[in-house]
């Protein structure tokens, strides 16, 4: 190991690559080499807005030292633009989703294990503080119940609301319950584009573990919440305060006693926190928290959730409205 800075470079300048931007410039141990983006105006305003440079292409990356990046295409390109940089020896964060399908994942894990390279996927949820509080408490849960609301904006919309908000939770999910899924509900609808807009589901595992959760980029006010029960115990967590409340029961007395606990979480910005992991985990070669297989299971999931809507649409005859699986 050295303690030299590792060079990085962010491929694909829209919204989340200018997020990915800004916070490389404040992360210790990083230097932020430039941004690649196809769209030569919209390059050059993110790099004049952060004092970068602009990469005219990816082939470019090796002469320039890169060793690490942050993909942020968008996600039909990801395996495309990912195997390219990973087969050109370069360790790779890819924004979530990790591909448009399980085959395209599969390439890119591949790709990655062929060249011994890192690949992380950005499921910048799993790094919220209340998730990890969270990790750390997490005993036997029996029920959730998960709200990720939105307001409409137009990013994003080249994908359905399953892969584009709710795919966070489900990679969540995943992390908590270590069980297979044995049954699983879903309904959605367009609302606003020709996508899935909203979207519930019902999860099942074979622990018996049961999670409703709810997607929306088209709602009036923003919510995004976790709830779920264990053994004498409820947990309340809110991703955008950023912190957990732990009810419990306490027997002991001649009455049960209700307890109110706030979990110690150390507020950060989550995706200051996924850019920290990657570039340590670039620097030892460790497996990322979130790496590629983690990636492929969320997307399954999502996968699942999205042919459950599909089929709920054709089997209550939504006609004109019916989603479409064209991602």
């Amino acid at each position: 190991m050295t303690d030299k800075p590792i060079r990085v470079a962010v491929v694909g300048a829209g919204e989340f690559g200018r997020n990915h931007v800004r916070v490389w410039r404040e992360i210790p141990g990083a230097q932020l080499v430039g941004v690649v983006d196809a769209n030569a105006a919209r390059a050059e305003k993110i790099a004049a807005e952060f004092g970068t440079r602009i990469i005219p292409d990816i082939s470019s990356l090796a002469a320039e030292g890169v060793q690490a990046v942050s993909l942020a295409v968008p996600t039909k390109e990801h395996a495309r633009v990912g195997c390219q940089l990973l087969d050109g020896g370069l360790d790779v964060l890819v924004e979530k989703p990790i591909a448009a399908s399980l085959g395209e994942a599969d390439k890119l894990i591949a790709s990655a294990a062929r060249g011994r390279r890192i690949l992380q996927v950005g499921h910048v949820e799993r790094f919220n503080p209340a998730v990890t509080a969270v990790q750390k408490i997490v005993s036997r849960p029996m029920f959730f119940e998960v709200h990720r609301l939105g307001i409409f904006t137009p990013r994003s919309l080249d994908i359905d609301v399953v892969y584009d908000v709710m795919i966070h939770d489900l990679d969540i999910l995943l992390s908590l319950v270590n069980s297979p899924v044995v049954d699983l509900k879903a309904v959605g609808i367009p609302v606003m584009t020709d996508k899935v807009d909203i979207a519930q589901a019902r999860i099942e595992f074979e622990s018996g573990t049961v999670a409703n959760l709810t997607a929306s980029r088209v709602s009036t006010e923003r919510v995004r919440k976790m709830r779920f029960f264990q053994e004498h115990e409820y947990v309340s967590l809110d991703f955008t305060r950023q912190d957990v409340l732990r009810v419990r029961v306490e027997s002991g007395g001649a009455q049960p006693e209700i307890k109110f606990e706030q979990v110690p979480a150390s507020p950060e910005e989550p995706l200051h926190a996924e850019l920290r992991e990657f570039l340590e985990c670039v620097r030892t070669r460790r497996v990322p928290l979130v790496d590629g297989r983690a990636g492929r299971r969320a997307l399954e999931l999502a996968d699942r959730v999205m042919a459950a809507t599909l089929e709920h649409a054709q089997r209550v005859q939504l006609g004109t409205f019916a989603p479409q699986d064209s991602r």
